[in-house]
Parts: C-alpha cells; structure tokens; sequence
C-alpha cells in the first residue's frame, strides 16, 4: 500500500478579509505532514470546487467569519455533487451558529469548528475523517 499524503485545500470564501485562522490551520495541517494549499482572500464556490478538482485533493476546509456559511458551504458541496466529486471531505469553522451545524451536516459538511477548537483537535479530525472516506 502505498503511503500518500493527505492533500487539503483551504479557502477564504466571500468578501470576508481576516484569514489568520485559515492561515493557522493550513500551517498546522502542513507542520502535520499534509499537502495544503491555501486558495487566498475572496474566492468562489466555483474557483474553490475547481481548486479542490485540479490538485486531487481528499478535503477541503472552508474558513467563514462573515455569517454568509449557509449560502456558501450550500453553493460549495451543490458544485461538488455537479462535478462529481464525491470523495473529498468537506469541514470548515469560524463564526458559525450552533443551530446551523445540523443543516450543514444533513447539506454534506462533515465537520464544522467554532472558535475554541484546537489546531490539534482538526489536524486530528482530518486524519480520522480523510481515511475513513478512503476506506469507504
């Protein structure tokens, strides 16, 4: 069996400019041993799904501050689904509402982190949650 690293992306949708989480967590994915690129400010569903689809990854992580989570992470796993692109791991945190956690799990977010999470408990998460799609 051959022993590929895990190759994440992580991006900064919407108009929302403060990324040092993302930035945080991309560096902790990558001090972890995983291929991380990190798509910069301001991105698409669209420029975000075709990132995810050009470099193979197995997940991708959605960084929201901007209360638009909803609409984003809906827009982001629909053009997943149209490309089928069913085996890449969707997460993502920042300031994002308990009550909505439910419907972004029921919509294919996998994992969602709010402000408190540990860079260990994602870098952890993505592991845990990357094989075991691998596995499927």
């Amino acid at each position: 069996m051959v022993d590929e690293r895990i190759r994440v992306v992580i991006a900064k949708p919407g108009l929302d400019g403060h990324d040092r989480g993302a930035k945080v967590v991309a560096r902790a994915l990558r001090d972890a041993g995983m291929e991380v690129v990190y798509t910069g400010l301001h991105q698409t569903p669209e420029q975000i799904v075709e990132t995810v689809v050009q470099e193979d990854a197995d997940a991708v992580g959605l960084s929201v501050l901007s209360g638009a989570h909803m609409t984003l992470f809906t827009r982001l796993t629909e053009l997943l689904r149209e490309r089928g692109v069913d085996d890449v791991v969707v997460f993502g945190g920042g300031i994002i509402p308990e009550e909505d956690v439910p419907e972004l799990r029921r919509i294919g977010v996998a994992g969602v982190f709010t402000p408190g999470a540990t860079t260990t408990d994602i870098v952890d998460w993505v592991r845990a949650h990357v094989g075991e799609s691998a596995e499927a």
